[in-house]
Order: structure tokens, then sequence, then C-alpha cells
């Protein structure tokens, strides 16, 4: 993975404020959060469901 430096976030996040503004840029932060923490909760059930059908297959 590439590595990221200072100087690099800093135009990443100025980029950011020129094309969505200051006020939009807690909504889309929140946004993104709740995404990733849902696509986390949503592989976590993935694999526990997995693992749980590897259980009942080894019982047998």
């Amino acid at each position: 993975m590439p590595n990221v430096g200072i100087g690099s976030l800093l135009l990443i996040v100025f980029v950011a404020l020129l094309i969505f503004g200051p006020k939009k840029l807690p909504e889309l932060g929140k946004a993104a959060g709740n995404t990733l923490r849902e696509f986390k909760n949503a592989t976590k059930g993935l694999a526990d469901d997995e693992d749980d059908d590897k259980k009942k297959e080894g019982n047998k």
C-alpha cells in the first residue's frame, strides 16, 4: 500500500473543501462512518454464520 504523506492528506482535504464546502463535510464523514460500520457488522455476521455451518458439519 502506498504511503500517504502529510502533504497528500492536506491536498485531499483542500480539494474536498473546494468540492463539497465546509458545511457538507461533517455530513459526508458521518455517512461514510455509518456505511463502514454497517459493512463491518454485515461481514462479521457472514463470518459467524460460516463458523456455525462448519461446527454443524463437524458434529455429524
